[in-house]
């Protein structure tokens, strides 16, 4: 009876040992981890031109402006340079420029040069608006796709693609598109866009009655971005903006 005392007593001693060794083992653990920070793409433009007085003269020392107001004249010249901004911080896209003329038969009209009136349709009467009136930039005109004349085979083409040109007839308007050569990116720095043309000129056959014949005659220019990630080309790029 004795012996068997100790021997439960030895297992009791036993049980509480192996309790105590088995709340103090300590795991053999590691940890790491990987953390993912997305931030949002962006594209920012902006689209301004030099402060004109009515003449067409720049404003010395004026900030560049949105819009301006001019006095026709026959003849005279006006400085009209609006100017495409990829803002800093955009990711590269593609740029194209937009510009309208109102009151689109009438600006046909007058800028057909009256000595070849009568020899008939051209096939470019479209075009006049940018032969007779816009004077393009030599030096940047390679850095946009669109109708810039010094081809007139090249210009009929364009003027039946619907990619560079569209008569609106409800509004009787003339619409021209540009589009920059190159993706533009601007990670660090705005980038400032080749300006396409600076200055607008009246035809100098021009007469009182046809300039009073234009109501509130305005050329309006909009500049359009999109990302260029995702698509093949520029094509398929404008494809989904216009869509």
């Amino acid at each position: 009876m004795k012996a068997r005392k100790i021997l439960v007593s030895l297992a009791a001693l036993a049980l509480v040992a192996a309790i105590s060794i088995g709340g103090t083992i300590a795991y053999l653990t590691s940890h790491d981890e990987v953390v993912n920070t997305f931030t949002v793409g962006n594209v920012e433009i902006k689209l301004d031109e030099a402060k004109v007085n009515t003449d067409g003269t720049p404003v010395e020392g004026a900030d560049r402006v949105k819009g301006n107001e001019y006095h026709l004249l026959p003849g005279h010249t006006y400085t009209k340079d609006p100017t495409v901004t990829v803002e800093k911080g955009s990711d590269a896209s593609y740029v194209r420029m937009k510009v309208t003329f109102n009151n689109a038969s009438k600006i046909i009209a007058l800028c057909t040069d009256p000595e070849f009136v009568e020899d008939g349709p051209t096939g470019v009467e479209n075009a006049y608006p940018l032969i007779r009136m816009v004077n393009f930039v030599e030096a940047n005109a390679a850095k946009w796709d669109g109708i810039i004349p010094d081809n007139m085979v090249d210009t009929e083409e364009m003027l039946a693609d619907a990619k560079y040109f569209a008569y609106d007839k409800a509004t009787d308007t003339l619409t021209y598109y540009f589009y920059y050569t190159e993706t533009v990116a601007a990670p660090t720095a705005d980038v400032k866009l080749a300006t396409l043309f600076d200055s607008v000129t009246v035809p100098e056959w021009v007469d009182g009655d046809q300039l009073a014949a234009l109501k509130d005659f305005k050329i309006t220019v909009v500049a359009e971005a999109i990302q260029a990630d995702g698509f093949a080309n520029a094509d398929a790029a404008w494809t989904a903006f216009n869509g």
